[in-house]
Parts: C-alpha cells; sequence; structure tokens
C-alpha cells in the first residue's frame, strides 16, 4: 500500500514539473515576442509624467521587434533624421502608421495629441489634417498616404533623463526634446500643406490645416504701414525656406534683415506675436505658453522681413502670399520662422505652403 502510495505522489510530482516545465517555457517565448512594457492609466496624469506615460502604453502596445524599430539611439545624428519629402522610413526613424494595428496606432494618437495640444485648427488637429491631405494627393498619385508617417522615440521615454519624442511624414515633421520632466525644445518644427484649401477624402471634409498660419502672415504684413513695408522688404527670390526642411548643413545667417519689431507700431508687433503663436501652438499649452512668454519677452529685438508679394499692399492681407516665391520670415533671438509659397507638386494648378520654425538656442539642444 505504501509502495502504491509513494508511485502516485512521484507520478503527481512529475506531472506538476512537466506541466510548470512548459507552462514557463511558453511565458520565455511570449516574452521574447511582445512587450515588456505595462499598459497604465494616465489619465490623472498631466504634463510631460502624462506624455511619458501614454508613451510607454503606446510602447506596450509593441512586439519586442517593433520597439527596437521605435525606440533608438538619441544622437544628433538621429535628431536630424527627418524630412518634408513622402520618402517614407528612408529619410526617417521610426515605425510607419501603415505598420501598426488599430489598437498601436490609436495609442500612438493618443501620445501625440497630448504632445502636440488641441487648439483648434493647431496641433493634433492640424496634424491629422496634413495627414489626411496626403491621402487626398495619394487619389492621384502613389506614393502619398497618411500610412507613411511615423513615430519614433531617441532615447528612452521617462520622467528623468533625456529623450527625444519624433513624429511626422511628408510635410510635417515635429521633433520635442525632454529632459527631466521639462520640455526643452519644441524645434525644429515643419509643416506644409498641398492642397492649399478645402478638400474632401473618405468621406470627410477638410478646412485648410494652414489657415491660422496663412491668416497671421497676411494679417502682420497687412498691418504695416507702407513705410514699414518698404523696410522690412529684402530683394532676392526663395523657392523654399532658407533653413530647408529635413537639410543637415543649415546655418542661419549671421545677419538680421528687415524691420525691428521695435520700431513697428503696437498694432503691428501684436500681429507679429500673433504670427509666432500659429506655430508655438503646436504643442501642449504649457509648453506653448513658456515658449511664448520667452519670444515676446524678445519681441523687441526681432526682425520681419518679406520677399515678392508683389501685389503686397498695406491694409490688404489677402494681396500677400498668392504667388510662387512669396515669402516671410519672423527672425529673433530665439524663433525663426519661415512661410514661402510654392508651385503644386501633385496639383500643379495652384501654389502650396512650406513652412519651418527653429529657434537659434534650442535646436538639437545638448545634442
Amino acid at each position: 500500500m505504501k509502495r502504491k502510495q509513494m508511485v502516485l505522489l512521484i507520478s503527481i510530482v512529475s506531472a506538476s514539473l512537466i506541466a510548470t516545465t512548459i507552462s514557463c517555457k511558453k511565458k520565455s517565448d511570449s516574452d521574447s515576442s511582445t512587450s515588456t512594457y505595462a499598459s497604465t492609466d494616465c489619465s490623472s496624469l498631466s504634463g510631460v509624467a502624462k506624455i511619458v506615460c501614454l508613451a510607454n502604453n503606446f510602447l506596450s502596445t509593441l512586439s519586442s521587434a517593433q520597439q527596437s524599430q521605435v525606440v533608438i539611439a538619441l544622437t544628433l545624428a538621429n535628431a536630424k533624421r527627418w524630412s518634408n519629402l513622402p520618402c517614407g522610413l528612408s529619410c526617417r526613424n521610426g515605425i510607419l502608421f501603415s505598420a501598426l494595428t488599430d489598437a498601436q496606432k490609436a495609442a500612438a494618437l493618443a501620445l501625440i495629441q497630448a504632445a502636440s495640444g488641441t487648439v483648434s485648427n493647431e496641433g493634433y488637429e492640424e496634424f491629422q489634417t496634413i495627414r489626411a491631405a496626403d491621402d487626398y494627393l495619394g487619389l492621384s498619385n502613389s506614393g502619398y498616404s497618411s500610412g507613411n508617417y511615423v513615430i519614433a522615440f531617441l532615447g528612452t521615454p521617462g520622467t528623468t533623463g533625456k529623450w527625444m519624442l519624433q513624429f511626422g511624414g511628408h510635410h510635417y515633421a515635429q521633433n520635442i526634446t525632454y529632459n527631466n520632466s521639462v520640455v526643452t525644445s519644441i524645434t525644429p518644427l515643419h509643416e506644409a500643406v498641398e492642397p492649399n484649401g478645402s478638400f474632401t477624402v473618405n468621406g470627410t471634409t477638410y478646412t485648410s490645416p494652414m489657415a491660422t498660419e496663412l491668416a497671421a502672415m497676411r494679417d502682420m504684413l497687412s498691418t504695416c504701414t507702407s513705410s514699414e513695408l518698404s523696410s522690412a522688404k529684402i530683394s532676392g527670390t526663395f523657392s523654399d525656406c532658407l533653413m530647408v526642411p529635413g537639410s543637415t548643413t543649415n546655418t542661419f545667417p549671421s545677419t538680421k534683415q528687415g524691420i525691428k519689431v521695435s520700431s513697428l507700431s503696437s498694432a503691428a508687433q501684436t500681429k507679429v506675436m500673433t504670427a509666432i503663436a500659429a506655430w508655438v501652438n503646436d504643442v501642449d499649452p504649457t509648453t506653448a505658453a513658456s515658449y511664448l512668454t520667452t519670444y515676446q519677452n524678445e519681441l523687441a529685438n526681432t526682425y520681419v522681413c518679406y520677399a515678392a508679394n508683389s501685389s503686397g499692399t498695406s491694409g490688404s492681407a489677402s494681396s500677400f502670399f498668392t504667388t510662387n516665391t512669396d515669402y516671410v520670415r519672423i527672425d529673433g533671438p530665439s524663433v525663426w520662422i519661415e512661410f514661402v509659397c510654392q508651385n503644386g507638386v501633385v496639383i500643379s494648378n495652384q501654389i502650396h505652403y512650406h513652412t519651418v520654425m527653429w529657434d537659434h538656442n534650442r535646436d538639437y539642444i545638448g545634442l
């Protein structure tokens, strides 16, 4: 009787060990291909803490291989790897939206929404509309698609240490740097759009995502007097921004051009700040407010210049930015913004807009 009990006991232990071994092996196999991050409720958080939480939530939806695509080294070379062209991953870091499941894409967009803010026709809404514009271009020209947009983390997202969030694609590039829970850079930023007006794609009609920027620059110049416009105008022809989107060899001019903002009327000075805000408001509201305070404090020593705009007239906002090479620049001690009209690439019978925002003191800071 004891011998039978012993045999039964050994059989039970053996079966248990085999089951445990199989279970452990399955868990190990699963761990090698799935995320090591855990999804967390971020709703009670704010600021950078929320952005980090949402970044980790996104990573938790990815396989290990996908995580390796998204999280790369924080180096100057990687930070400069972005473009305005429809070139997918051949000129960008990260993972394509087209490679993500619906759940993964939703997690990525939740992060982007928190990082880019919710001001109407700015930030997240503008990003999504520019992506939709690429779907519209894709109806008549292959190679354009909202699926060709990317997201990448340079360094590991965290509330301590430094890392960069990159997202974008054709006609959009955002580079936001975080260091110990502080947003230390919101540039370079590139925004552009073709078509330049409203469009309909996939049953949805969109207004122009660059409408706020266009209106702000038009108002800024049209508020200037004829004398101020004469002082602000510079010679030369600009086929693109001087600080070319995605270039790794850009250098700021050593001399500022145009008219000093401190010499403008108070109404015109206000319009300059409104124009600057049209770009700064593409990040979360707290960060935007901080940078706008910096740029406001530097406003008196900021310059405005423009070129071409042969039809531009004081008091007539719609007379500006109507033709290829019409151009304007805001150049401060820190902020640098350019807006230029270019001939259409896919829609050849209309102009489209290219813009950039850089910062003399903060681009790729610390790299």
